[in-house]
């Protein structure tokens, strides 16, 4: 309420109340409302350019301040939730192939408590709290999209690659070490090595092996 331009007070409670004549009144709905933020093209860390959007849950706590701190305070909520969505989507990369640090793509938790804490920040000047904020869209930008998708695909057969080597020398190691243990044939350096190459090929091939089997001599 406004007695003269002057701000006089706030009435929170409901039913019959009295007010001074000639004051005005402006209602200000204390409900929590949300808003999804435009898809932002922006770059991260390692400058890849990158979508990303963000569902803002809020309320007005100080009604008072909501009017008379900021000219608009729904614009101003919109803009400063957009304008720190941009600045926390610039301090971390949109992916981390090592699993080191933080990242958009794979520590949306956390970067969504970052952007909370930014945009309560931004906004306490106009009496607003921040309830939650979510990451709601992020994606590589058009330009962008195949080649990344290339480079995720590649990481993936190397991964897969690696872990296909490591269980097939597990194997191999173990059937040397049985065929040892057991006597059943004693091989010397060179035909230990053709047999762990032969076994190589076996199990880290892309196509089922074709066996030959040999009739004649093991030396011939």
């Amino acid at each position: 309420m406004r007695f003269f331009g002057s701000y006089v007070g706030t009435v929170r409670g409901t039913g019959l109340s009295w007010i001074l004549p000639l004051t005005l009144r402006q209602n200000v709905s204390i409900r929590v409302r949300n808003f999804e933020t435009n898809h932002l093209k922006v770059n991260d860390a390692d400058g890849n350019p990158v979508e990303i959007a963000s569902i803002v849950v809020w309320q007005v706590a100080d009604t008072s301040r909501a009017l008379y701190a900021v000219d608009d305070y729904l614009t101003f909520v919109r803009v400063q939730a957009e304008s720190a969505l941009r600045h926390v989507a610039t301090t971390h990369p949109y992916d981390n192939p090592a699993d080191k640090g933080l990242s958009l793509r794979g520590s949306t938790d956390i970067v969504a408590e970052e952007l909370a804490a930014e945009v309560a920040q931004r906004v306490a000047i106009a009496g607003v709290e921040i309830v939650e904020v979510r990451i709601s869209h992020l994606a590589y930008a058009s330009e962008i999209a195949q080649a990344m998708l290339r480079r995720q695909q590649a990481n993936a057969v190397v991964a897969a690659r690696s872990r296909i080597v490591e269980g097939a020398v597990g194997m191999v190691e173990m059937a040397l070490d049985r065929l040892s243990e057991r006597g059943i044939v004693d091989l010397d350096e060179e035909r230990k090595a053709a047999m762990v190459s032969n076994l190589m090929v076996v199990l880290c091939g892309d196509q089922p092996a074709s066996p030959v089997v040999n009739t004649g001599s093991l030396y011939s």
